[in-house]
């Protein structure tokens, strides 16, 4: 298993590069596949030397090898994170085709709409609705068992937020939340489950909550409701928190007093 593990860390690195391809083209609106990586201060094309996952990073102290630019930090931590999160799906789902293709898919979506999130306040549909259809089709053709519930937990996930933003709205008069996040919530209980929707709305809204009080402390504006904070990030440690630990969290719930 441990060889198994290695393969799984480097495909994880490997995919991470991709994302980052990912992150930094689909809110700007350019093509994923062309042109070829390269350094978005110098436009030189980046060679493959330059280009292996946190090692070039590495071997170049964090600068481009022709123009000395700086390059982010986020490159080789999105590298990073993704190995790791590709390694605990190995652990907790087998190397089965459900593990691989929905959820090492899953985890690597997570990823990318995180850090676009953090950076651009948006959800690309092409991940959120997109990964509501792969996740459909995932689902069926690999995991049929848990089609129908994963279609209701799209319609519970969709549906509770989106009369949530209804209703906050006409009350305050403000929008408080985005309709990547009502669309991501639904692209979520397609993966999870009803169960699932409800889990990411209680670790979402508590890890929200506290982060909220952080900012808010932080910030000349001492409203909370006028810092604006993207939740996206805090709905996918919510899904991940409930996939890697739903089964122990409803054990919980559930045991006898």
């Amino acid at each position: 298993m441990t060889i198994e593990l290695i393969w799984v860390a480097l495909g994880g690195l490997v995919i991470g590069s991709f994302l980052n391809v990912v992150i930094y083209r689909l809110p700007r609106k350019m093509s994923i596949i062309s042109p070829r990586s390269h350094c978005p201060n110098c436009k030189v094309n980046i060679s493959w030397r330059n280009n292996i996952p946190v090692l070039s990073y590495l071997l170049n102290r964090g600068v481009c090898s022709a123009c000395s630019s700086k390059i982010s930090f986020r490159y080789p931590l999105v590298e990073l994170i993704t190995a790791v999160l590709f390694l605990t799906v190995a652990l907790r789902s087998g190397l089965t085709p459900v593990a691989i293709f929905k959820w090492m898919v899953f985890a690597a979506g997570c990823i990318a709409i995180v850090f676009i999130d953090i950076e651009h306040r948006i959800i690309p549909d092409k991940l959120s609705l997109g990964g509501m259809v792969y996740g459909v089709i995932v689902t069926l053709l690999l995991d049929s068992d848990f089609f129908y519930t994963g279609l209701m937990g799209g319609l519970f996930g969709f549906g509770f937020f989106y009369l949530t933003a209804l209703l906050y709205q006409m009350i305050s008069g403000r929008s408080g939340l985005g309709g990547g996040d009502i669309k991501l919530l639904g692209a979520f209980g397609v993966f999870l489950g009803p169960l699932g929707v409800f889990y990411i709305i209680l670790v979402s809204s508590l890890v929200g909550s506290v982060w909220g009080l952080i900012v808010s402390r932080s910030s000349k504006d001492t409203r909370i409701g006028q810092v604006a904070i993207p939740y996206g990030p805090f709905l996918v440690i919510g899904a991940l928190v409930y996939y890697h630990f739903g089964d122990f969290l409803w054990l919980q719930y559930t045991k006898p007093i």
